[in-house]
């Protein structure tokens, strides 16, 4: 697009913007920007920065409302306890999430980026508000960082370090309690390092790792290490929603008091506000976010002059290039009809998810045994109790006489709990005919009959001897 129109002939894809010819980092600078789009996005920004926060503190029926508690392989997604039995439930959302991921860039690119990522939310609207309130904006961080060490330097940098790693601390310890949960994250607080000196070294990992990225590595996120930065690289297309130039009507860019210049005055403001330091006249960039802050510079701009808003905009590459945009095509069509399909799939599992799950086996390996008139085969069983209430098991034989005897007393599975065990399947020979004969096995949770297990009795070939 644009990129032709000035004779680059892309080459600005060639290379990084944060890294220069000798491949030593290019550190980024970026002006504060304000606007209409960047108080939206501060407005959502905090919103969700405060639901990332409180959440995990939020308890629902004695349950909290989100853990992600990898170590015990317990998964609680708005109150409702997931466990390795519903691992199926989990590989299907985990489906389902990318291909919405695959939708929503083919139509609105990387809007995910710019209005939700974690990264540009702590980054954009925690850690650079720090660094504005104590440095300044980008001239007076620049001058700041070529000056040399004297006491105004030292005590701004020592300052702006000691709060980035506070951040990096608290967000820390609220992923911990995402992962082992709050209750966990009190009592670690409460007994001291040296009776969770795990869960500790998890803490100071998990600040470490936050503060590297937010106080060092910083937009590098988006442009070098983002998975998803590389993924809509090869998905968006001419008709994708992006942060476009306008060059049709931007260039030739000049400044305004010659009428052959189009509406781009050449201030640079878009660049200066980029946090990863691109030039978004040059055209489609990996490195674009579509945060907008390069919208409301230009749209500032053309105020100023009194022309139109609008020279960069949302729009699409076709959208620019003829004069009109269409969301959808056949390949975004096609990705919605698989996704909702996909979801109403996913969403009828999750309600056919019972409260419990059972699995009764046949020990390995046994064959019957005799216990004066009667046979007995062993059986295992084991309960997952999903629902937030103990269940009181009891096993009944059904279509033939007989009984269940419990090996350990009756089976009472708490809250979350995973029980095995074993039991003894009586049976009269009177009531045997053949060496193998077909039983039910009536599963019942307090009293209320759930589900039935069919297998085979083992009985001698002679059963009148």
């Amino acid at each position: 697009m644009a990129a032709k129109q000035n004779g680059h002939h892309g080459s600005y894809r060639d290379k990084l913007t944060t890294v220069d010819e000798s491949g030593k980092r290019v550190w980024i600078f970026a002006r504060k920007p304000k606007g209409s789009f960047f108080f939206k996005r501060q407005v959502f920004s905090y919103i969700m920065l405060a639901a990332l926060y409180i959440l995990p503190w939020i308890k629902y029926k004695g349950e909290q409302f989100l853990m992600f508690n990898i170590l015990e392989r317990k998964f609680v997604i708005f109150g409702t306890t997931f466990w390795p039995q519903d691992f199926h439930l989990i590989v299907l959302s985990f489906i389902t999430m990318i291909l919405f991921i695959i939708l929503f860039t083919i139509i609105f690119g990387r809007l995910f980026c710019g209005w939700v990522c974690p990264q540009t939310l702590f980054m954009e609207f925690v850690f650079r508000r720090v660094e504005y309130m104590i440095e300044g904006d980008a001239p007076a961080q620049r001058r700041l960082a070529k000056q040399p060490w004297n006491f105004e330097k030292i005590w701004k940098k020592s300052l702006k370090q000691i709060i980035f790693y506070a951040i990096s601390f608290a967000t820390g310890a609220t992923f911990l309690a995402y992962i082992i949960g709050t209750d966990v994250l009190v009592s670690m607080a409460q007994e001291g390092i040296s009776n969770h000196v795990g869960g500790f070294i998890g803490l100071l990992i998990f600040s470490g790792v936050f503060y590297f990225i937010f106080a060092f590595f910083r937009e590098q996120v988006c442009t070098i290490a983002c998975p998803y930065g590389r993924l809509q690289s090869v998905l968006i297309d001419p008709k994708t929603l992006i942060v476009a130039y306008d060059y049709k009507r931007g260039e030739p860019r000049g400044p305004i008091s010659n009428p052959e210049n189009g509406d781009c005055t050449n201030c640079t403001a878009c660049v200066q506000v980029c946090p990863t330091g691109i030039d978004i006249r040059n055209g489609t960039q990996m490195e674009c976010i579509n945060c907008t802050a390069c919208i409301d510079a230009c749209d500032a701009t053309m105020e100023k002059i009194n022309k139109p808003k609008g020279l960069i905009r949302y729009d699409s590459e076709e959208g620019i290039e003829k004069g009109e945009h269409h969301l959808f095509n056949s390949r975004s069509i096609f990705y919605s009809v698989v996704l909702t399909a996909l979801l109403m799939f996913v969403a009828f599992l999750f309600y056919m998810r019972g409260d419990s799950e059972t699995v009764i086996l046949r020990a390995r390996g046994t064959l019957y045994q005799e216990m004066g008139d009667s046979l007995s085969n062993i059986y295992n069983y084991q309960v997952v109790n999903k629902s937030r209430q103990p269940i009181d098991v009891e096993y009944k034989i059904e279509g033939i006489s007989g009984r269940v005897k419990n090996i350990g007393g009756d089976i009472v599975v708490k809250k979350g709990e995973v029980k095995k065990g074993t039991f003894l399947v009586i049976v009269p020979r009177s009531a045997l005919k053949q060496s193998k004969t077909p039983i039910i096995i009536g599963v019942y949770h307090n009293g209320k009959r759930t589900e039935g297990y069919k297998t085979m009795f083992t009985a001698p070939n002679n059963l009148d001897k």
